[in-house]
C-alpha cells in the first residue's frame, strides 16, 4: 500500500440481492459484484482499473464516489469515511470527488445549455454569485478545449468527443481532488480517445488531480496510468506499477488480457492467448481462486484455497498460488 494515500479502499464488498418470485421457495440469490477489494491511491497519481466487462469495475467506481454504498468495508477519500456519512455531510464531502461517465450524452440533461450544466454543481455546493458562476463556467469550457460561444448550445449540438469535454468541465466545477473516470473514452473514435487522454493528463499536471481510470482497454490505460489494478469477478488479482505489469505480468489472467491487445504492426504475427471456459456467474462464485475454472495452469490447491493478494515487492502484488 502507498503511504499518505488520498483514497483508501479496505475490504470493500458490494452485493445486489436478486428479486424473489412470489411463489418461489428458494432462498433469495445475491450477485456478488465486488468481493473484498483493497487498495490505495496516492495524491497526484492515476490508478488504472482494468478487466473484462462484468467484472465489477464500474460498480466499484460508483462505490468510491458514494453513488452506491458498500455492503461491507470502508472507503476513505481524504479524511472522510464515505460509509459513515449521510445527508448534508455526504453532499459536502462530494466536492472533493467527482465522476466522468462512460456515455457523455446520457450523463448530460438535454434540456439544459452547456453553461447551465457546468454551473449546476456550483449552484448546489457553493456560494458563488451568478456572475462568478458564469465566469468560472466559461473558463472551464476553454480549459477543456471548447469556446465561450459553445456555452449557449445544448448537448445534442456537439460531437461525442465535445460532449465528453463538457462532462470533464462539469467534473472540474468544484475543484475536486479525485476524479473517477468510468470508461471515459470507450464510446469515442480512436483519434478522439487520444485527445481526451492527453487532455486528462494535461489537467492532472496543471491542477494536481488524482484519477481512478476505469477501462477494459489496456492500450489506453498504459498511456495514462501510474499503476494498474487487474480485476476479475469482483476481485483484484494483480496490482503493480505500469512498467512492471506490462513487462512482467505474473497472474495468468493478466497475461491473457495483455496477449489480446492488438499489435499495431501488420508484419508482426501476434499470438493471442484465448481463455477457455465460460465466465463464472457472480451469483455462484467458484470456491478457491475465482479464476481457476478458466486458468490453464490451475492445480488442486487453486480449487480449494483462495490466494491472498501479496508479493515480494511493495509495488507488485498478485493473487496466485503459482505466481512464483
Amino acid at each position: 500500500m502507498i503511504s499518505q494515500a488520498l483514497v483508501q479502499v479496505r475490504d470493500v464488498e458490494r452485493h445486489f440481492p436478486l428479486p424473489k418470485g412470489i411463489l418461489s421457495f428458494r432462498p433469495r440469490e445475491t450477485v456478488h459484484a465486488v468481493n473484498g477489494v483493497s487498495f490505495d491511491i496516492a495524491g497526484g497519481e492515476t490508478l488504472g482499473l482494468v478487466g473484462e466487462s462484468g467484472c465489477g469495475k464500474s460498480t466499484l467506481a460508483r462505490v468510491i464516489v458514494g453513488l452506491l454504498r458498500p455492503t461491507a468495508g470502508t472507503v476513505r477519500v481524504g479524511s472522510a469515511d464515505l460509509a459513515e456519512l449521510r445527508g448534508g455531510a455526504l453532499r459536502s464531502a462530494r466536492k472533493d470527488f467527482q465522476i466522468i461517465f462512460q456515455d457523455p450524452f446520457g450523463s448530460l440533461d438535454p434540456r439544459m445549455t452547456v453553461q447551465q450544466l457546468v454551473e449546476e454543481p456550483m449552484r448546489v455546493a457553493t456560494n458563488l454569485s451568478a456572475g462568478q458562476r458564469a465566469e468560472r463556467a466559461i473558463d472551464l469550457l476553454q480549459r477543456v478545449g471548447l469556446a465561450a460561444h459553445h456555452a449557449e448550445r445544448h448537448p445534442h449540438e456537439f460531437s461525442g468527443g465535445q460532449r465528453q469535454r463538457i462532462g470533464i468541465a462539469r467534473a472540474l466545477a468544484l475543484s475536486p481532488k479525485l476524479i473517477v473516470c468510468d470508461e471515459p473514452v470507450s464510446a469515442l473514435d480512436v483519434s478522439i480517445q487520444a485527445q481526451i487522454v492527453n487532455l486528462l493528463k494535461d489537467l492532472q499536471r496543471d491542477l494536481g488531480l488524482t484519477y481512478l481510470f476505469v477501462s477494459h482497454d489496456l492500450a489506453i490505460v498504459s498511456q495514462i496510468a501510474t499503476r494498474v489494478a487487474v480485476m476479475y469477478l469482483g476481485h483484484i488479482v494483480e496490482i503493480a506499477d505500469t512498467p512492471s505489469l506490462y513487462a512482467m505480468p505474473r497472474h495468468p489472467y493478466t497475461k491473457a488480457l495483455l496477449g489480446a491487445v492488438p499489435v499495431p504492426d501488420p508484419h508482426r504475427k501476434q499470438r493471442v492467448n484465448v481463455l477457455g471456459g465460460e465466465l463464472p456467474s457472480p451469483v455462484n462464485l467458484p470456491t478457491g481462486c475465482p479464476f481457476h475454472p478458466r486458468c490453464p495452469i490451475a492445480v488442486d490447491r487453486c480449487r480449494t484455497e483462495k490466494p491472498a493478494l501479496n508479493g515480494k515487492t511493495a509495488t507488485h502484488a498478485v493473487a496466485c498460488h503459482l505466481a512464483e
